[in-house]
């Protein structure tokens, strides 16, 4: 089946690669001309790139062994974190959101919760998981928690009560109620959580590995910073922010897709 590309989307794709070019442009006129051993131009640090991640036989994607060993546990975290916190979080948002006296109970420890900075417990996951992946995962899926939980919450609590009140009348059981109601009704605000802790999960996922012994694409971050690698660096830095625009262009695909069912509904409702 032939894909159709609209002129609307080639025209928005082509405003954003020239952006794009011209952030780059101002970024190294400001860094050239400010000549700071410590900002490398793009024209410095990109090629450095290059030969670390991108320099491997095409076989291989064109990835080089450390990209290979490195990029693959890190995004296995990742996603190990992320999964972890999305189906904790949904469980436990969809409780507290349809049970108000539970809610009130537990919003203290909630507020706690959310309130410590993930990183800051990284020394107690340490301890208790020792240093590798588990004690990565933990951290992970630990910042990722929240914003999925308080979504679903919210969600979860925004469903119609005419529904379910109808649902009541025909006799539906809980199960039923539970995924022909309330999970359609909560899942816009389930995903848009989801899609904001895929961010976190990717800042976290750098801090553990730095914190907890050097591994992955945030090892080699803090290795090409002790021994003063500039280039690698910023490279790595770079690295960084195209697979959270990769990752969120994904996440915004899948949603788009599972949500498509949300989206004719509201075109269609009366006005």
């Amino acid at each position: 089946m032939a894909v159709v590309v609209r002129p609307a989307r080639l025209r928005r794709l082509g405003v954003q690669i020239l952006v794009l070019a011209a952030a780059l442009g101002v970024w190294e006129f400001a860094t050239v001309r400010a000549d700071q051993a410590f900002f490398p131009p793009p024209s410095t640090f990109l090629p450095r790139m290059r030969e670390l991640w991108f320099s491997g036989p095409a076989d291989h994607a064109f990835l080089t062994s450390d990209a290979l060993a490195n990029f693959g546990p890190s995004l296995a975290k990742l996603a190990a974190g992320w999964a972890v916190a999305s189906l904790a979080g949904v469980a436990a948002g969809l409780a507290l959101g349809r049970s108000r006296r539970l809610a009130q109970y537990l919003d203290p420890l909630l507020q706690l919760g959310r309130a410590v900075p993930p990183a800051t417990l990284i020394p107690f996951f340490i301890v208790v998981f020792h240093l590798g992946t588990t004690m990565e995962i933990a951290t992970i899926a630990f910042g990722v928690v929240w914003p999925v939980l308080l979504n679903t919450m919210d969600g979860a609590r925004s469903v119609d009560p005419l529904q379910l009140d109808t649902a009541r009348v025909f006799h539906l059981g809980p199960g039923q109620r539970l995924f022909r109601l309330i999970l359609p009704g909560a899942a816009p605000k389930i995903f848009a959580g989801m899609r904001v802790a895929v961010s976190i999960a990717l800042i976290l996922m750098v801090i553990a590995e730095i914190m907890g012994g050097g591994t992955g694409i945030g090892g080699q971050l803090i290795v090409a910073q002790r021994t003063f690698d500039l280039p690698a660096m910023w490279g790595s830095i770079v690295i960084l922010g195209v697979l959270g625009y990769l990752l969120n262009t994904v996440f915004l695909a899948v949603e788009r897709r599972s949500l498509r069912w949300y989206r004719g509904a509201k075109q269609t409702e009366p006005l």
